[in-house]
């Protein structure tokens, strides 16, 4: 795959896979929830890949899950980051975290790189391309039932909203093959463009949760949509093949027109 933006993004991701693989685990703050933490790792990754970025194009924008940034790209070129996508997981030494690179132009995400760390798998996209794995190009699968699709989803962190996603979830599981949650939508959403997962659901994301990963998915001819009806952007991801999303898409939105 060839983009100038690209070969910026990987040398940005050797920089944050430097500062990740000598961090600590230890929490500094919390944020939405008591549950939601921050580490000093979360703050020094994406420090790395914003001073790499700098380096190189000190005039781009930059959003960033820990530090903010420019809320739009306004025409320009953005990059879209979260350092640790699975937090807790890298807390606990849960083996399911990632940090997520993600390259906007006039408001289109034209590259996206996801570093599963624990697996030293990195997924890339660049639009137009096709995505990638290890060399290997990526495909989703081409299951279109439910009852034959394995669902990945998560849960946020606020606790009512917990609630209401289990109560989802109940009302959805009977109609899938199975469900998993391995607690970073990235990964999942990887995953999916990998034929690892059917399908993906998920509400209360962020961008910088999906950016990088949605066009991952893409490429590997997967649909993704993260404004379906009655939801603002990003609070309902679904992503799937294209056979499956439409059963994949209605279920999920009967399912919260029902319980929400």
């Amino acid at each position: 795959m060839n983009h100038d933006l690209l070969a910026v993004a990987m040398r940005a991701l050797a920089a944050a896979k430097s500062e990740l693989s000598s961090g600590s685990t230890e929490v500094l703050a919390t944020k939405s929830s008591p549950t939601d933490v921050v580490t000093a790792t979360d703050r020094a990754v994406e420090a790395a890949i914003k001073a790499a970025i700098a380096a190189e194009r000190p005039h781009d924008l930059v959003l960033g899950e820990e530090f903010g940034g420019d809320e739009t790209s306004a025409g320009s070129t953005r990059w879209i980051l979260d350092p640790i996508d699975g937090t807790v997981n890298f807390t606990y030494g849960i083996p399911d975290y990632a940090i997520s690179i993600a390259a906007e132009v006039g408001g289109v995400i034209e590259v996206g790189v996801v570093c599963d760390f624990p697996r030293e798998e990195v997924f890339i996209a660049v639009r137009g391309q096709g995505a990638e794995l290890s060399g290997r190009r990526l495909a989703v699968t081409g299951v279109s039932r439910l009852d034959q699709a394995l669902i990945g989803t998560g849960f946020g962190y606020d606790s009512e909203r917990r609630r209401l996603q289990g109560r989802i979830l109940a009302d959805l599981v009977p109609d899938f093959r199975d469900v998993r949650r391995f607690g970073a939508a990235a990964i999942d959403l990887c995953w999916v463009a990998a034929g690892r997962l059917d399908g993906y659901y998920e509400t209360g994301l962020k961008l910088w949760d999906h950016a990088a990963a949605a066009l991952i998915v893409s490429e590997a001819g997967g649909v993704v949509d993260t404004a379906l009806d009655g939801f603002d952007s990003g609070d309902l991801v679904v992503a799937s093949g294209p056979m499956l999303f439409g059963p994949l898409a209605k279920r999920v939105l009967a399912a919260h027109a029902g319980l929400s």
